[in-house]
């Protein structure tokens, strides 16, 4: 089995392709050859490229575009996207009034 954080290994030089410009997180307005240029870069797991480009941390907490960070990133490693480990996440969100918190506390939002 491949190391798949082994840094020193060679992927070759970044070359674009057609389709680089398909968005493919639409919360945070990723495409493809950024997620492709940043394995080329170095980043190999899925969590450090969530932390640089962002992917997977809009409103829908990568719901919509995970499986497809990570086949990109499995294809350009050259590895089965099982291979990857998977970033954290947490179920997406959305804000809340405090009034709804003191309800809940027995409170009546005195």
């Amino acid at each position: 089995m491949k190391d798949i954080n082994d840094r020193t290994r060679d992927l070759g030089p970044f070359e674009p392709k057609p389709g680089d410009d398909m968005i493919v997180c639409r919360c945070e307005e990723v495409t493809q050859g950024e997620i492709r240029q940043a394995v080329h870069a170095g980043l190999f797991t899925i969590a450090e490229i969530r932390r640089y480009l962002r992917c997977g941390m809009g409103l829908c907490q990568g719901q919509t575009c995970a499986r497809l960070v990570k086949g990109i990133v499995a294809r350009e490693l050259a590895v089965s996207p099982d291979e990857l480990e998977p970033a954290s996440s947490r179920a997406p969100m959305r804000p809340i009034e405090m009034s709804v918190f003191a309800k809940e506390g027995g409170r009546d939002g005195e």
